[in-house]
């Protein structure tokens, strides 16, 4: 194939391959002879307006979010368009090529018949659970604990991009693309960002993703100021429900219940006016039906089974935000900040399930003497270290920070956990990374191993813990660990599962 060499408008020589690899909804796509990078030339004529954003997301917002001391960390995180060119009397952009882990090492099964092999793993193929039952290899699905980090990577990229004061407007799972071994995901299709008030949505959304109120209006026109367009608060939502699929493999608003007898009309009332959780806990008029359940969606469809609750106290609440309080009240949606927050405290609460056989491997502490893994049914058994962390707010006083940590063999300590001023991102400095100590069960007994905490000791009887000792925690035990800016005070809760 011949190699067509241009000049993109900034005067840097871009290269491609005259061959189409993909095809979008506005977009051919040609991979540069390096693979590195593709070229994606809009099929349309775009006005403008579309020129005139392209370049701010090339440029201004580009160099907001990728040119100063955090930029190299947003590169994973983002399939970013760089630069713009023209050729043949279209416009394109230039894009970065989509990492190895994005593209899927095995085929679907009964013989790759859906041909996915070497494809993009576009996020619909793991969002449900019928298409994960049905269609993956098993050895491409990931556990449950990747799921959550899948979650925090998402939500964490969207609180970027709000922050820069833009939306995307079409967050969905053909948007992002996964990689469940792994626990990663990146965000693709930034070329259509909108920015409030200065350039309005391309499109208004994928199904299923689409803010009710953003369908409730969408026969009115896009001058009528009723009409409520895709911005950061209909993102708020589609993060809300792309991390409700995630965890739980199944939509948050498409339960049984019939509005129309027209199909269209109902679609437009269940996921616009009239949209009801499926959760509700006061109104099941929108509960799933087990009867009209296929076999391959279960047991994700069975609310009873594996209700949202088994997300744990922090991402249950959110929900509860999102999908009852803050459904049809965009002003009540939980932030992108606030999910990272409840993801990260949450990761810090899961648990290994005992059982070797579980697809899911890991489960959220449901904070009973009886920790039951949800998704198999097998309980612990023994001790379970529960880390209660507090805070010193003034000298001599703690406060509780509303953050726990679970004990498992070789589980970690970070500066995060010993520390409340750190936290897990972008601004996460060299030294904070580094392990502070983990955990280990020898002879029937817990220890924490104190690798890097020179200022640890035991708050009540003041004796001092040096790095490199080994500490045995028991119930009720209080660990305080000196810090410039406040003490941390860890108490251990020891769960005992055999009584």
């Amino acid at each position: 194939m011949a190699v067509i060499k241009i000049n993109a408008l900034d005067g840097s020589v871009v290269e491609f391959v005259d061959e189409i690899i993909g095809s979008g909804a506005m977009k051919d796509v040609y991979f540069s002879p390096c693979k590195s990078y593709v070229v994606a030339f809009y099929r349309d004529e775009l006005d403008h307006a579309s020129i005139e954003r392209l370049e701010m997301i090339t440029g201004r917002y580009r160099e907001s979010i990728f040119q100063h001391e955090t930029g190299d960390y947003w590169k994973s995180f983002f399939c970013w368009p760089e630069k713009i060119v023209e050729h043949d009397g279209r416009i394109g952009v230039v894009v970065p090529s989509y990492q190895a882990h994005f593209f899927f090492d095995y085929g679907s099964v009964n013989n790759d018949f859906l041909n996915i092999k070497g494809k993009e793993k576009q996020g619909k193929w793991f969002a449900s659970a019928n298409n994960q039952n049905r269609f993956l290899d098993d050895r491409e699905k990931g556990d449950w604990s990747k799921y959550l980090k899948i979650s925090l990577t998402i939500a964490r990229a969207v609180r970027r991009l709000h922050a820069a004061g833009l939306a995307h407007s079409d967050l969905s799972y053909k948007n992002v693309l996964v990689s469940p071994v792994e626990g990663l995901a990146t965000i693709i299709d930034v070329d259509g960002l909108v920015v409030p008030g200065k350039y309005p949505p391309d499109v208004v959304g994928t199904p299923d993703f689409i803010a009710p109120e953003v369908v409730a209006t969408a026969h009115l026109s896009k001058t009528d100021p009723a009409r409520c367009l895709p911005n950061i608060s209909t993102d708020r939502h589609a993060l809300a429900v792309l991390i409700y699929n995630y965890l739980l493999l199944r939509h948050p608003l498409r339960g049984d219940k019939v509005r129309d007898l027209d199909p269209q009309k109902d679609e437009t009332l269940s996921m616009g006016e009239k949209a009801l959780f499926v959760e509700h806990p006061t109104n099941a008029d929108n509960r799933i039906k087990l009867e009209r359940v296929k076999p391959t969606e279960l047991p994700w469809k069975d609310t009873n089974k594996l209700p949202y609750s088994i997300t744990g106290p922090y991402i249950s609440k959110l929900f509860e935000r999102a999908f009852i309080d803050g459904l049809h009240s965009p002003q009540s949606r939980p932030t992108a900040d606030e999910w990272e927050s409840a993801l990260i405290k949450s990761i810090d609460l899961i648990q290994p399930c005992v059982n070797p056989e579980c697809k899911q491997g890991w489960y959220i502490f449901d904070n009973t003497l009886s920790p039951t893994c949800p998704f198999c049914g097998t309980k612990y058994n023994g001790l379970l270290p529960v880390i209660n962390f507090y805070s010193e707010r003034e000298k001599g006083r703690f406060v509780s920070d509303d953050h726990r940590l679970m004990v498992y063999t070789n589980q970690s300590l970070y500066r995060w956990h010993t520390n409340r001023f750190v936290t897990p991102n972008e601004r996460l400095q060299a030294h904070d990374k580094k392990r502070q100590g983990y955990f280990v069960f020898h002879n029937h007994a817990w220890y924490l191993v104190n690798e890097n905490m020179p200022h640890l000791i035991n708050a009540t009887t003041k004796e001092s813990y040096p790095v490199g000792s080994q500490i045995q925690i028991t119930d009720g035990i209080n660990l305080l660990i000196g810090n410039e800016r406040g003490d941390r005070l860890l108490n251990i809760q020891m769960v005992d599962s055999d009584c």
